[in-house]
């Protein structure tokens, strides 16, 4: 695949994995699923998007992605919940709306998630394990492949933002975000991903 896509569903595979890792609810196979698609993502999509003929890491990428549409029986969350609208409206690529919203949603569901991604980032084998090196392991990712850091890098406008809040906050996505993701709390996200 061209690299925009490698980039892209990449990243799609690594937000079913963290959103369905995240959402509340008692399903242990889907969170070990997702913790070990989101490890073979960090291990190879960098490589995949960088040299494309490497089999291994395109093999470790598509592992991750079946990985991730497993996983996300569990739910998923504010990502999903504000890309399909995006995707709908201005006619982004879902995946990498994703990614430019993701640093955006974990921000927001810090309060409930913090533990949870601690325990994440120690089986990751991230240094000093906990939300902060999390974070800065998926904004280098992104930089690394590529993910604009705003909505407004990605070309998206704020021409219909209530709208895009009022779909955000009834789509299924939104019931199993770790916090209540109403049309003030989607709103909000996706003023703070349009201008970082």
């Amino acid at each position: 695949m061209p690299a925009f896509f490698t980039s892209g569903t990449g990243m799609d595979a690594f937000s079913h994995c963290l959103e369905a890792y995240c959402a509340p609810g008692f399903l242990p196979m889907a969170d070990g699923i997702a913790v070990e698609g989101m490890r073979l993502i960090l291990k190879s999509l960098v490589t995949a998007y960088r040299h494309p003929t490497d089999l291994d890491a395109r093999s470790d990428v598509m592992a991750a992605a079946a990985m991730g549409a497993t996983a996300f029986q569990k739910g998923l969350g504010g990502m999903h919940a504000l890309a399909h609208p995006i995707g709908a409206i201005h006619d982004a690529h879902h995946g990498m709306t994703n990614a430019t919203l993701m640093p955006y949603v974990l921000q927001f569901n810090r309060s409930a998630i913090e533990e949870r991604i601690t325990r994440l980032s120690a089986y990751l084998g991230l240094e000093n394990p906990g939300f902060d090196s999390f974070l800065a392991a998926v904004l280098k990712l992104r930089e690394d492949v590529n993910v604009p850091h705003t909505l407004l890098d990605l070309g998206i406008t704020d021409s219909h933002a209530e709208m895009i809040a009022e779909m955000a906050a009834v789509d299924p996505s939104a019931g199993s975000n770790p916090i209540a993701f109403t049309r003030e709390a989607a709103a909000a996200v996706f003023s703070a991903a349009m201008h970082g």
